[in-house]
């Protein structure tokens, strides 16, 4: 097993420090040596004491408590689950009473404090190594930039905070910064250090499991590639496949929905708000050179994993994993909380006894080859609920057509479960209960039994890299062979039909009031890159980003003619582009004098 570092979040907040151990002590000896801040060795461990501890931050501030990812994946399109689950992110109320929206602002922003304290105590370690020390503010600054990046997304203008609030004095006036100066005085210069200061993969002293030079250049092509298509301008296409979820036919005499294929839709990209001034250019060109670069290995030996390992409990450090939560299973502080709603909590015979309530609607679905890894072996196809498909002998399935629903009249594996004493359901009317829910955190799972689980979540892949160098190659000078190329190491990994340049070159005819209609070369691959980034990156917390940043967001989400299969409201107007700001926030900090528009 590989090493991971873990440190106390807790003991982290009230100002003592664990020393670090291995993941294999941890869980053998489940003991904690704590010192206070002032034991703190003058070294490279201190470093690393300090550094952890911000990555401890992850958990206390976010996933311990089941916050997250739902502000990152919840609202999209292509994504669903039971109505309950989803809440104000279902209701279309982001100031809804479970504060869902507000777990990103309080967690973004507790994770910078922590990594600013944790920057003015690192500078100060003399008697650490200068390349572990760099090595350790590299981190920090790479946690940091990760943190504005996440927030100017979802919020637009912000405060920055350049030190803690220990060394502030005071935390109740600090107006919103534009997002220009947060990108170009922030973000950036962040990400610029970090990946000349982190360890390469390749260096001896790298952990796995913690960030490096590649996850800093990869994180910062994606920066540059959100500035570049928010700046892109108005009017340029862009084909989405979607539709109303379903409709409803007179079956046997009763009314009954039934799923709706999806169809090629063209949109029209708006240029993103605060983003104007950004040369869009420019930025893709930065966003190119930088995701070339990790492609090329100047930032250490980053390489796709194969599609057997890449979701597989041991392969969870694989270099493709360029930044993830790191888990325990069972733990209380560091085993996660999503993963029982996205693969469920089974008990001794395998059988869901709690939640499997988020998965990825229909539409998604049919965005695949049929043989296509990611859903012949990434949707969970059969699964048995206990009390609802036990009562009567049954078990679930998805989908009801191609080989499945052969595989199941047949009874070949995984439908010869013994447990099905009657026969096996799917309900294509939109139940809550069916969806293409995800395999790819259950493949890390060691215990389903357990509501605390090590499913790392994967905050950004060397996958999302490549797209990001297809996208740029593509809007730079498209469509050309490179971009094609890139985004067919991602497809061939996966089982899908490699794309060939010239079918781009011919265009994409797209029905628009009954009339065919072409778009471009360019708009073309864009598209269908697009389209890949939701088929690779489900539930990853990108959809949204991806769509805000394209402009396509507000068409993209009302495509769905107001909600989704079970009801989720999937309606949205302007105010929708952002998150509205915790009314606490906005109530002491008297620098912010108004909530996002729209929100009270």
């Amino acid at each position: 097993m590989k090493s991971k570092i873990f440190l106390s979040a807790m003991a982290f907040a009230l100002m003592s420090v664990p020393v670090f151990t291995s993941c294999e002590d941890w869980l053998e000896e489940k003991a904690y040596t704590f010192v206070t801040t002032d034991d703190i060795p003058n070294s490279n461990e201190g470093a690393d004491s300090w550094t952890l501890g911000v990555y401890n931050s992850l958990f206390s501030d976010m996933f311990m408590y089941g916050s997250f990812p739902r502000p990152l994946d919840y609202d999209c399109d292509y994504i669903s689950g039971a109505v309950w689950q989803f809440s104000e992110f279902g209701s279309g109320n982001f100031q809804g009473g479970t504060s869902q929206a507000d777990a990103m602002w309080n967690g973004m922003y507790a994770l910078i404090n922590k990594a600013n304290k944790a920057i003015t105590n690192v500078k100060a370690l003399d008697g650490a190594t200068e390349l572990h020390r760099n090595n350790c503010l590299g981190e920090l600054y790479f946690l940091k930039a990760w943190a504005y990046f996440m927030l100017t997304r979802a919020y637009g203008d912000i405060p920055v905070h350049s030190v803690s609030v220990d060394e502030e004095g005071t935390y109740d006036n600090f107006p919103r910064i534009p997002i220009k100066d947060v990108y170009e005085k922030t973000i950036i210069p962040l990400l610029d250090d970090a990946r000349t200061m982190l360890y390469k993969n390749t260096t001896g002293a790298y952990t796995p499991g913690r960030v490096n030079a590649a996850s800093a250049a990869g994180l910062e092509a994606k920066v540059y590639a959100t500035m570049a298509a928010g700046a892109t301008a108005d009017g340029e296409d862009i084909v989405v496949k979607t539709g109303v979820p379903y409709v409803v036919q007179n079956i046997n005499g009763t009314a009954t929905k039934v799923y709706t294929d999806p169809v090629k839709t063209l949109m029209h990209k708006r240029v993103v708000a605060g983003y104007e001034n950004f040369d869009a250019r420019e930025c893709w060109q930065k966003a190119y050179d930088l995701a070339k670069a990790v492609k090329a290995g100047d930032y250490g030996k980053i390489e796709l994993s194969d599609y057997a390992n890449l979701w597989s409990n041991s392969g969870k450090t694989a270099s493709e994993h360029l930044f993830s939560l790191q888990t325990i299973s069972g733990d209380n502080m560091y085993g996660t909380l999503f993963s029982y709603h996205y693969c469920g909590m089974t008990n001794a015979a395998g059988h869901i006894v709690n939640s499997l309530t988020v998965g990825m609607r229909w539409h998604w679905y049919m965005l695949f080859e049929e043989m296509d890894h990611r859903i012949y072996e990434g949707v969970l196809h059969a699964w048995i609920r206990d009390g609802s498909d036990t009562s009567w002998g049954g078990g679930s399935y998805f989908p009801n057509f191609g080989i499945w629903q052969k595989k199941v009249e047949n009874r070949e594996a995984p439908y010869d479960n013994t447990d099905v004493t009657s026969s096996w359901r799917c309900d294509g009317a939109g139940s809550e209960q069916f969806f293409a829910f995800q395999t790819k955190y259950l493949q890390q799972i060691s215990d389903r039994s357990l509501s605390r689980t090590d499913a790392n979540y994967p905050f950004l892949r060397y996958a999302d890299v490549l797209l990001i160098l297809a996208e740029a190659a593509n809007e730079l000078n498209g469509p050309t062979q490179e971009a094609v190329n890139a985004l067919n190491l991602v497809r061939e990994r996966s089982n899908a039909t490699p794309r060939d340049i010239e079918q781009f070159e011919e265009g994409t005819i797209v029905k628009v009031d009954g009339v065919n209609t072409k778009v471009s070369p360019k708009a073309s691959l864009r598209s269908s890159i697009i389209e890949e980034r939701a088929m690779e990156l489900a539930l990853e917390g990108d959809r949204r980003w991806d769509l805000i940043r394209w402009g396509i967001y507000l068409p993209a989400m009302n495509a769905l003619g107001g909600a989704d299969e079970p009801g989720n409201v999937k309606e949205r107007s302007e105010k929708h582009l952002l998150f509205p700001i915790p009314t606490l926030e906005v109530l002491t900090n008297k620098g912010i004098k108004a909530n996002n528009p729209g929100w009270n």
